[in-house]
């Protein structure tokens, strides 16, 4: 008897069940392979690097960390392209680059592990020292993904730095270096040559630089120690401060303070509204602010100074000087030897002009103010002094001529709605309001430093996001 076909819809069911249990099995193999991946951290060595995927101990991120190193030689160059992140540097006695890098994401993204995947690295020797890649080829990878890459390099060793988006530390460094960022803190130790760092908006601050500086922020603080060479600081709306500035220095900021304690050439300084404070200085000094004070402790060379606003303070001037003020007060000492002919030129709106002259000093005063009614000019008696008004009836500007040892170079001073006084200087207390003054600045100073050895401390700096 022939054997039953089996029915045409029991061949369909039967095979719909083996089906079923395939895609049922390799669905559960998958599973199973994807939380070993997750659980424990897998190892794997390309390229001569080697890399760990974990999760962080409370479980709230996902961390890829991988590592390698690049044979080189001293004096070469580092050259670190990123497309985002924190970026540290170290230097060692070695004649190799050694890197690691650090991804971090939020366990909680549904695509954490493309994100991962997206982020590469790459790393390779070229005949100018070692060229090291970091890109994301995924297009939402900012702000979801935290890098930060850490490297070791030999001290004597030039650096070219550029992220997207991270701070970047960096230890001394014996040879040239560019660091930028597109958003973030730059932290540096000592130059042993060029330095250019730059920020769209974060914190500049480093210590000594043997060449030239070039140090630009979009909104942030500007620090720097000692700078053999030229400086060129600009900040829209952070402080500048320097200890020492050598070469010619052109400082700007969109609001903020500036302050240097030396200047061994050219000097620049414009402020849109905050303090500028110069201490000792031996070039041109061209000082402009749009409305707060400006105080230089000892003018040594030919100097402009013009604010707005606010008062000018001269604590030592042996050389030629113009200043100006809309409506602050003009205070000067004057010192014996002067350097040069000091032929000077105070202009005030409506402040007080008081001047300080040594005894022995042969000078002329040229004094003049324009409402005279309501204000005056007085010289100290050791002065020969004449008094003259331009309107006969007493209502007009008050003009005076002292001179002293029998005259000498011309010092015009004139005030639209203050008064002028000329006052024999006491040599003794010049010279100790002097010492306060560069003290002053030296602890303002020393305080930078101090935020800047604590900044040193942090191991790694916040992260961008």
């Amino acid at each position: 008897m022939p054997a039953e076909k089996p029915a045409h819809g029991s061949l369909l069911r039967a095979g719909h069940t083996t089906s079923a249990l395939i895609v049922l099995f390799l669905t559960g193999f998958i599973l199973s392979l994807t939380a070993i991946y997750l659980s424990l951290p897998s190892r794997v060595a390309a390229d001569g690097k080697d890399s760990q995927v974990r999760q962080s101990a409370d479980g709230s991120r996902l961390i890829s960390e991988s590592n390698g190193m690049v044979a080189t030689h001293e004096g070469q160059r580092l050259k670190v392209v990123l497309d985002l992140g924190n970026v540290v540097l170290r230097t060692t006695d070695s004649g190799k680059i050694d890197y690691r890098v650090r991804l971090e994401v939020s366990s909680s993204e549904k695509d954490a592990q493309r994100l991962l995947r997206e982020f590469t690295t790459t790393a390779r020797e070229t005949p100018e020292g070692v060229y090291f890649r970091g890109q994301s080829f995924g297009r939402q990878s900012s702000g979801r993904l935290w890098v930060t890459v850490e490297l070791n390099i030999p001290k004597n060793y030039n650096v070219d730095i550029t992220t997207g988006g991270g701070n970047i530390q960096a230890d001394d460094i014996n040879g040239r270096a560019s660091l930028v960022t597109s958003g973030g803190t730059i932290i540096a130790g000592n130059i042993g040559g060029s330095a250019h760092l730059e920020t769209a908006g974060g914190h500049l601050t480093l210590k000594n630089v043997t060449g030239d500086l070039t140090a630009i922020s979009g909104g942030g603080h500007i620090t720097a120690g000692a700078i053999s060479g030229s400086a060129t600081l600009h900040t829209n709306g952070g402080h500048i401060r320097a200890e020492s500035i050598h070469g010619p220095a052109h400082l700007s900021t969109g609001g903020g303070n500036i302050f240097v304690e030396h200047s061994g050439s050219e000097l620049f300084a414009d402020t849109v509204g905050g303090q500028i404070e110069v201490g000792e200085t031996s070039g041109l000094v061209k000082a402009k602010n749009g409305g707060g004070g400006i105080r230089v402790v000892r003018v040594s060379g030919p100097t402009n100074l013009e604010t707005v606003g606010g008062s000018i303070y001269l604590t030592q001037v042996d050389s030629a000087v113009e200043a100006s003020t809309g409506s602050g007060a003009i205070t000067a000492w004057f010192v014996t030897p002067v350097k040069s002919p000091s032929q000077c030129e105070f202009h005030s709106g409506a402040g007080d002009i008081v001047v300080y002259i040594p005894r022995q000093l042969p000078v002329t005063i040229d004094a003049q103010v324009q409402s005279g009614d309501e204000h005056q000019v007085s010289f100290d008696p050791a002065f020969a002094t004449t008094y003259r008004r331009d309107n006969s009836s007493g209502g007009g500007p008050l003009r005076a001529e002292g001179s002293l040892n029998g005259g000498g170079e011309v010092i015009r001073l004139q005030t639209v709605g203050g008064n002028i006084r000329v006052i024999l200087s006491d040599t003794a207390k010049q010279l100790e309001l002097y010492k306060q003054q560069m003290e002053q600045l030296q602890q303002k100073l020393a305080f930078q430093l101090k935020l800047f050895q604590d900044a040193r401390q942090l191991q790694n700096l916040p992260q961008q996001r």
